[in-house]
């Protein structure tokens, strides 16, 4: 590992950044399959374990928090019994929930995965992804003025109602007018209402079908990052491609390649989370997008190695690239 990287992780945890989007619970119950259910051809899971973890945004925020910055978390939860589980985590793990407002008439976000033998074997989610109410969004933007100034933001878009297209020019308006790096995660859907934000870090599957284009060579790969970068004025565009790496485009032209060093893939939940944390962070300490990209894709290869979300570590991040022969 460089000296340059060492620095930049060093200057992470200087930072304060916020995280504005759509949080949830995530519940895992763990077990085991010895028989076939007599009532239907599915599999009968004898629970042995539950545990429960931070999801969406709030899995964002762990990624940063875990980094060694600092961050407030902006959303939306329910006056309910997995809404004081998520401020319980919230505040265990050091994350600042001023942001975080209380809507009665909707349930805290959960999404509970069944795993046995180490595979997941089915989902059930718990939402309600209606818009979020005007009353509500002047509560959120006031909460997230008085918890700066900020370093970066990042807007995390699960389609839960959080980021509305009202409350992204809102957003987005804060972010220029503060002069920082704002990276959106973005959701399916027209990429336009995303316009004016620094970067953003689409899938590959997100990509195409925003770009209404298959991504199956170098040259499709390529034209659905300059749409993307035209589409949205972003300065950059990170194109997360799974076994296949990462492909950054930038503004001015230039574009880096970037080859999975995942050796283990257990399970991709939350990849994503920790690709713009680290991300994002990086370019709040002042790194250039091919740096933040760079660590963004070690610390994704970390995260995959582990069955359910996972906050990857400054000293795990550190870690990770010593073993590695360098920049790419």
């Amino acid at each position: 590992m460089t000296r340059k990287f060492k620095d930049i992780i060093r200057r992470i945890g200087t930072r304060k950044l916020a995280v504005v989007g759509d949080s949830m619970v995530d519940r895992f119950l763990w077990g085991r399959v010895d028989r076939i259910s007599p009532e239907a051809p599915v599999p009968v899971v004898r629970l042995e374990r539950e545990t429960v973890k931070l999801g969406g945004a709030a899995n964002v925020a762990a990624n940063i928090r875990a980094l060694g910055a600092e961050v407030v978390l902006c959303g939306l939860l329910g006056e309910d019994e997995a809404g004081q589980q998520m401020l319980g985590l919230l505040k265990e793990r050091g994350i600042g929930a001023q942001g975080m407002i209380a809507g009665p008439d909707r349930p805290t976000t959960i999404k509970t995965r069944i795993i046995a033998h180490n595979q997941q074997v089915v989902r059930a989610d718990r939402e309600v992804s209606d818009p979020i109410s005007p009353r509500l969004l002047k509560q959120l933007l006031g909460a997230l003025a008085d918890s700066g100034p900020f370093d970066g933001f990042i807007l995390s878009d699960y389609g839960k109602g959080v980021l509305t297209a009202k409350a992204l020019r809102e957003l987005v308006a804060v972010g220029e007018e503060a002069g920082i790096p704002m990276v959106v995660d973005p959701k399916n859907g027209d990429f336009r209402q995303y316009r004016g934000v620094t970067s953003l870090t689409p899938n590959q599957k997100e990509a195409e079908l925003a770009c209404a284009l298959s991504i199956t060579d170098p040259d499709s790969l390529r034209d659905a990052g300059r749409r993307l970068l035209e589409r949205t004025e972003a300065q950059a565009v990170l194109i997360t491609r799974g076994e296949h790496g990462m492909a950054l485009f930038q503004q001015d032209g230039r574009e880096f390649h970037l080859p999975t060093v995942a050796t283990t893939v257990y399970d991709v939940t939350g990849a994503g989370d920790t690709v713009i944390a680290v991300y994002t962070a990086a370019l709040s300490a002042g790194a250039s997008f091919a740096d933040a990209a760079n660590l963004a894709n070690h610390a994704a290869g970390l995260a995959v190695r582990e069955l359910g979300t996972a906050a990857i570590t400054a000293a795990q991040l550190e870690a990770a690239l010593a073993v590695d022969k360098g920049p790419r």
